[in-house]
């Protein structure tokens, strides 16, 4: 699940253009009803218990354009002007057109809130129109758009701050301050929910049958991250500057589900966009508090995972196990089983040749206009990179369109319709193992687990990151689906209260009456998910190093003899610091040209045998030239990387001080 803002005003027409019509870009402004009527398409609908509040809309509704101006455009109620339509009586004052169309506050939005450098790269604009003989309004090719753009941001930098940039980056960050309003009002959230490539394979290539329950099964995976939500990470604040954070009825959100990416690959996604409306217990409607919206971004994008192969584990019985070659430094993906990497990979290949072909076009920007593009122009080039490697054929929309050109691709892809069909019902009968027994023993060893990956990632944590660590290793268990929300608590509980320590004081000596406590106990003054918590092994972890960096016993080279060293390449500088390393705890001491190498990352890969007290720091000594780097490596066997002679102690010159 990823998350982004959306903001007030003409914001919202990001809803209307692109998301609620599936991505695409040539949309325009067609009405959103004809555009679902021509593409065959579903219209979103509302979701969210939030919904309980707004007379005359149901969880389940069509979303239209007039309800998404009204709630995301102006913050009204997205019946607003059926509402006014439906008032009767004579010489009804303006208050209650008024009324009867809020939804708590409406946007704050500023319509002449340009900035003059917009002003300015518009009289340019018009100016090139004029000279050219295009009408107002007349789109301007991409190349003189972005050189206005460039020329009025140099001379902005140049008014500003009585030089040039001294490079793109300097003169792009001046565009991007100079073209952002200067008020942006939150109108809500745009959270995505994008299954791994697999799922969406096995629904553009199975039957109708098989593809509407994995449909369904993201669907219902989507709801439960929703609930999530809602539960753990919906909040409003109220009183002076927004000091206490309260419990509210739910989100208020439109779904619009896409089936394709704008590679037109099978990506089966869904864009809900939050309302930043919600209402508290006593019925006001206010803004939501996005600080814990976007710290549980994580672990609901986990929740959606782990629901998905639930759901889809107990309609189609499929399997998932961890894809082959992921980096080990990531986090493991895991696919459905059966179901030929070729084809994911066959289906991920277009759109990595579109974003080659778009960091061609942006470096190309960088060297024609001397800086880099900005969001818009970055855009502009997607859409350019999307044009230039489309196939030559027209790409079909509608969905039997599209699953007719996917079969025949999968065909392609794996040798014939045939080989199709046998992978699907490979994937759908596959072999596993049973499900261990989640008791209190599984509970206790996977909790040691979860820790161990925690501490593996950082030195301190919150709750939400135990939790999406809690659903990775719970959804790599396989365990029984009706356990899952339970087994995440017992988790999650063990980690933090019985393995971890915390860091922060929850306990002041003040206890808040009823009124000024959540549903589940907590102060409103805090923070929900905002304690920190490290473990024993952390801070002793941090005690070594401390007292490694109080040290001064070690023993000190000569800096020609270390520049020497340096200078017969890296298989002799590792030679050289292995047998250092294995003459005990020594402290080499760097200077000129070896300092410098190793300041400038050449000579920065510290000593790879597992010692936590191997570090960098650097020290002045009386007399000594300034910049010297001295490198502590703590005691290490024999390095079986090297081979042949080593720099052995005969050859350095120690010195002690």
């Amino acid at each position: 699940m990823s998350i982004h803002k959306l903001t007030a005003g003409c914001g919202y027409d990001y809803l209307t253009r692109q998301v609620a019509a599936l991505d695409s870009t040539e949309k325009g402004h067609t009405a959103l009803a004809s555009y679902y009527t021509e593409r065959g398409e579903t219209p979103g609908m509302w979701i969210g218990s939030g919904l309980d509040g707004i007379d005359g809309l149901s969880a389940g509704d069509p979303v239209t354009a007039e309800q998404m101006r009204a709630l995301f455009g102006c913050g009204l109620h997205p019946l607003a002007e059926l509402r006014q339509q439906q008032l009767e009586g004579p010489d009804l004052p303006l208050r209650d057109y008024q009324d009867v169309a809020r939804l708590g506050a409406p946007f704050k939005i500023v319509d002449g809130d340009v900035s003059p450098f917009r002003v300015e790269v518009a009289r340019r604009f018009a100016a090139i129109r004029t000279a050219a003989g295009l009408p107002a309004g007349a789109a301007l090719p991409a190349a003189d758009r972005a050189r206005v753009r460039t020329e009025v941001a140099r001379e902005f930098f140049m008014a500003a701050h009585g030089r040039e940039p001294m490079d793109g980056r300097e003169l792009a960050g001046q565009i991007a301050k100079d073209s952002r309003p200067r008020t942006q009002t939150v109108a809500g959230y745009d959270l995505t929910f994008s299954p791994v490539k697999s799922v969406s394979t096995l629904w553009a290539v199975a039957d109708p049958k098989v593809a509407a329950a994995v449909e369904r099964a993201h669907q219902a995976a989507v709801q439960d991250a929703l609930a999530f939500i809602e539960k753990h990470a919906l909040f409003t604040r109220t009183g002076p500057q927004g000091i206490r954070q309260v419990d509210v009825r739910g989100l208020v959100a439109a779904a619009f589900t896409h089936r394709d990416s704008r590679a037109g690959d099978p990506d089966l996604h869904t864009h809900v966009a939050v309302a930043n409306k919600v209402q508290t217990l006593d019925g006001r409607w206010l803004s939501i508090d996005g600080r814990v919206l976007f710290k549980a971004n994580v672990a609901a994008s986990e929740t959606y995972n782990t629901a998905l192969e639930q759901h889809l584990r107990e309609t189609l019985g499929v399997r998932f196990a961890e894809r082959p070659g992921t980096d080990p430094a990531k986090r493991p993906i895991r696919e459905i089983v059966g179901v030929d990497p070729a084809l994911n990979q066959r289906w991920s290949s277009r759109r990595m040749l579109i974003k080659e072909r778009q960091g061609e076009l942006a470096a190309q920007f960088q060297r024609d206009h001397g800086r880099p593009p900005t969001p818009v122009e970055s855009l502009q080039l997607a859409q350019q990179a999307t044009l230039e490697t489309r196939d030559a054929k027209h790409e079909p929309r509608s969905l039997a369109e599209q699953r007719t050109a996917w079969h025949a691709e999968a065909a392609e892809t794996l040798g014939g319709p045939d080989a199709v069909q046998a992978m699907i019902n490979k994937t759908l009968t596959p072999t596993f193992a049973q499900s261990p027994a989640a008791d209190g023993e599984w509970v206790a060893a996977t909790a040691g687990k979860v820790l161990a990956a925690v501490e593996a990632h950082r030195s301190t944590w919150q709750s939400w990151h135990v939790r999406a660590e809690a659903q990775r290793h719970i959804r790599a268990a396989e365990v029984d689906t009706k356990k899952v929300d339970q087994l995440v608590e017992l988790l999650v509980t063990e980690v933090l209260q019985t393995r971890s320590i915390a860091l922060t004081r929850t306990k002041d000596g003040i206890s808040e009456p009823e009124a000024l406590r959540r549903a589940d106990g907590s102060s409103v003054y805090a923070l929900a998910g905002s304690e920190l918590f490290t473990s024993a092994r952390m801070l002793a972890a941090e005690q070594r190093l401390v007292a490694a960096a109080g040290r001064t016993d070690g023993r000190v080279m000569e800096a020609e003899m270390v520049e020497l060293a340096a200078a017969g390449g890296s298989r002799q500088r590792h030679r050289f610091r292995c047998r250092a390393g294995r003459s005990g705890s020594c402290h080499v001491h760097l200077r000129g040209a070896a300092a410098a190498s190793d300041r400038s990352g050449r000579d920065r890969q510290n000593h790879r045998h597992g010692h936590p007290g191997s570090r960098m720091e650097r020290q002045r000594r009386p007399g000594a030239r300034p910049g010297p780097v001295r490198r502590r490596c703590g005691t290490a066997p024999q390095c079986h990387q090297c081979t042949g002679r080593n720099v052995g102690e005969t050859d350095l010159v120690h010195r002690s001080w």
